[in-house]
């Protein structure tokens, strides 16, 4: 099920509603799959799955928050819209505090839920981007020496290559080698940079 195209993954017990949903994705262009119950759409999710997902609230068997509630479980990324009816708020409410991007009451405009979805698949895209990029940096990282793994986590800690080389009982010159070393590997231009991909990557 997994591709490299944004998809709109529609959950919906009613057939009609499946289909009026799908005519509307595929007349703006926006690739869609639909599923009639929570179950049919875990059956073919994947974790690199990239779009959102449009989730009925209420549905027999595996309600649409149980479902956001799994794929929290999962540590899954994908925005959750859920169309909800006026008793549904505080459901709906109780699904936005756990990660829900959005809700839609019932009746809504075709405008307002592609503008929903438009803002889902930008959150989507951002975050898929922000993974890619941590996927880079860990290989990045895993090609480092010890030695310029090390001297490294010493630089985002602040220290200078003088205070390094004391530490590790080396010379200056070594430290300003691995140094050099490390902003290549990482790819880093600066020692801001280094410091940000580093830290917001969570691997130092």
């Amino acid at each position: 099920m997994a591709d490299n195209e944004a998809t709109v993954f529609i959950v919906d017990d009613d057939n009609a509603v499946r289909e009026s949903l799908a005519d509307l994705m595929d007349s703006v262009g926006i690739k869609v799959k639909t599923f009639a119950n929570a179950n049919d759409f875990l059956a073919s999710y994947s974790s690199d799955s990239i779009g959102c997902l449009v989730l009925d609230i209420r549905m027999p068997g595996m309600s649409g928050l149980e479902l956001q509630q799994e794929l929290n479980r999962r540590e899954a990324f994908l925005p959750v819209i859920l169309i909800t009816g006026h008793g549904d708020i505080p459901m709906a409410v109780q699904a936005m505090r756990q990660g829900a991007l959005d809700f839609l009451q019932k009746p809504f405009r075709d405008q307002e839920l592609l503008d929903r979805i438009n803002h889902a698949l930008n959150s989507c895209n951002k975050q898929h981007d922000d993974q890619q990029q941590t996927h880079d940096v860990k290989k990045h990282i895993h090609n480092l020496t010890p030695r310029e793994h090390q001297v490294m986590e010493m630089i985002v800690e602040g220290k200078a290559n003088k205070v390094i080389a004391i530490d590790l009982g080396l010379s200056q010159r070594t430290i300003e080698v691995h140094r050099k070393n490390v902003m290549q590997k990482l790819e880093a231009r600066s020692l801001a940079e280094l410091v940000r991909i580093v830290t917001q990557t969570g691997l130092a």
